[in-house]
């Protein structure tokens, strides 16, 4: 069985419009067989690594600091895909959710640095699950690139995890969601692309290109939208 960790950072938690991509991007792949577990940032009490390096030379692997990681590390080296939500924050991800990643990765790194691809960074540890990254978005700006540094910094966390990232589910222009929700069908084909998507990654491996574009369409005309 395919087990999934998803960690919403939205300080929104399940009330927020990044929710709303992820909630049926997670039934997608409960409903392909998938064993999901969800958290939220703000739930979780986890402190910033302190960047002392007792988890490279002292406890080689793991964090001194007592705190919810000793709960969820395990379960994220466990498995087999990574679902990392949150909304834009300043053309990046929310602080908590950098936090919590740096608190992943840090600890599984070796001590020695090595040229990867032309680039030095540090390699994982021996015996290290390997798998899949996903990012899912949500941005209250109207334009599409306004996801970019975010993508790129996701990829750059897949790659240093040497884990595979899988692609991004993103919603453009999302202040506008709820209250096209109360237009009968009018988004209904976006909440339906990602759930598809889900199951996509789930039965294959990978999410098709013409789905995620469903899940990032554009809602309305951009001169309707900015300044509303």
């Amino acid at each position: 069985m395919t087990k999934v960790v998803a960690i919403n950072g939205s300080p929104r938690m399940d009330q927020g419009n990044t929710s709303l991509i992820l909630t049926p991007f997670l039934d997608g792949m409960r409903e392909a067989g998938a064993d999901v577990e969800l958290f939220y940032t703000k739930k979780l009490k986890i402190r910033p690594c302190q960047g002392n390096w007792k988890c490279v030379f002292e406890t080689p692997g793991e964090c001194y600091q007592k705190d919810d990681m000793q709960m969820l590390h395990p379960k994220l080296l466990e498995a087999d895909i990574w679902v990392f939500a949150t909304p834009v924050y300043v053309s990046g991800m929310t602080g908590p959710l950098k936090n919590l990643i740096d608190r992943i990765l840090i600890p599984l790194g070796l001590p020695e640095t090595e040229l990867v691809n032309g680039h030095s960074r540090h390699k994982m540890r021996e015996g290290i699950k390997r798998g899949k990254v996903v990012l899912v978005s949500n941005s209250g700006y109207w334009e599409q690139d306004n996801f970019d540094l975010l993508i790129g910094q996701m990829k750059a966390v897949a790659d240093h995890a040497e884990w595979k990232y899988t692609g991004s589910l993103i919603r453009p222009h999302g202040e506008v969601i709820k209250s096209m929700m109360k237009i009968p069908g009018a988004i209904d084909d976006i909440f339906n692309a990602a759930k598809e998507a889900g199951k996509q990654l789930v039965t294959n491996g990978e999410m098709l290109t013409e789905t995620l574009d469903i899940v990032k369409r554009v809602l309305l005309p951009i001169d309707q939208y900015v300044g509303k």
